[in-house]
């Protein structure tokens, strides 16, 4: 088993990192975040003063790693375009270059700097359509239907391969949709985006009404990420992990639904129009993180949908409608 040390979190302001900062300095982790905070550093300003935490700003595509990495023993890497809208407004070439090449450098970094342990974040959307309607596993086929899942198989793919022989575990996890608050919210993820525009508008444009997908709370996630940092070697090296739970498991207008029960008087209106893009249906099977790790969520989507409710009507948030909360629109600014 794996004591707490010294973890390097890239992307460690964003809307997993920023969360999973406070858990790892809860947990007695000395904490490292690089971050080039193109959504602004807000998220983090509370840990500035905590003994155990650093930051740098470093973009992790462009900038020398190295001495960034000196005396880390796990690295958790976050940082990346991330969704298949982020990745359509910067190009085949820029998406590349973040979420492909950049895992790249980072890995080599941790590796070379004696890291254990790295933990990537990839996404259930690797597995495209289920073409027989059955639960995807880690063993199903991978048929990315976006720039975003292409970007994320081709990482997944070379992590993969310095598995065998690195001195650094790759350990993957396939996150499936997340939802729910974090000192940097996004609001353009399906439960969130539905409470909020519930809220604005009292009215929902459904797209691909019947459509499946897989959803699991932010600080479920942040519970993984620490489970594979603590957990034996033999259990993550160059393993792939769908991170969900099988609740987690709704069509859209199931979501809609929920929404309604907590937000009344909200107006749906459904309609067939295809966009492109990542056009997901499949539910998800979640036994082996289960099984071989422990993991259990512990916030269920109806219970998000009230937090994020409650969230914005009591201000929590200001001014949830601004673009930084929403990846591919802030990008574009």
């Amino acid at each position: 088993m794996m004591e707490p040390g010294h973890v390097l979190v890239t992307g460690g302001a964003g809307y997993i990192g920023s969360r999973l900062c406070g858990a790892l300095l809860h947990q007695n982790w000395r904490v490292t975040v690089l971050d080039s905070l193109l959504f602004g550093g807000e998220s983090i300003l509370a840990y500035l003063d905590h003994p155990r935490f650093h930051f740098a700003r470093v973009n992790v595509a462009e900038e020398a790693l190295g001495s960034h990495f000196a005396g880390v023993d796990a690295v958790v890497h976050l940082a990346a375009i991330v969704g298949f809208p982020a990745c359509q407004a910067v190009g085949p070439q820029v998406a590349r270059q973040y979420n492909v090449e950049a895992t790249k450098r980072v890995f080599d970094a941790a590796d070379s700097a004696g890291a254990r342990r790295l933990v990537f974040a990839s996404t259930y959307s690797n597995y495209g359509l289920s073409p027989d309607g059955a639960p995807v596993s880690e063993e199903s086929p991978l048929t990315p239907q976006s720039l975003y899942a292409e970007t994320k198989v081709e990482a997944e793919r070379f992590l993969l391969e310095q598995a065998a022989d690195a001195g650094c575990a790759p350990l993957l996890y396939r996150f499936a949709t997340l939802f729910g608050i974090s000192p940097r919210t996004r609001f353009d993820l399906i439960v969130n985006q539905f409470v909020l525009e519930a809220l604005t508008k009292r009215e929902l444009v459904i797209y691909q009404r019947g459509y499946a997908r897989s959803f699991v709370h932010v600080g479920d996630i942040v519970q993984a990420i620490l489970l594979g940092l603590k957990a034996a070697e033999e259990t993550v090296r160059g393993q792939v992990y769908n991170v969900g739970h099988e609740s987690g498991n709704y069509r859209k207008d199931e979501i809609v639904a929920l929404i309604q029960r907590h937000v009344p008087a909200t107006r749906v209106t459904y309609k067939d129009l295809s966009f492109g893009g990542d056009m997901r249906d499949i539910r998800v099977a979640f036994d082996k993180i289960r099984q071989r790790l422990g993991f259990h969520p512990r916030t269920s989507v109806e219970a998000g949908i009230v937090e994020v409710r409650d969230a914005i009507q009591q201000g929590l948030i200001q001014n949830p409608l601004d673009p930084k909360y929403r990846n591919a629109q802030f990008i574009v600014q």
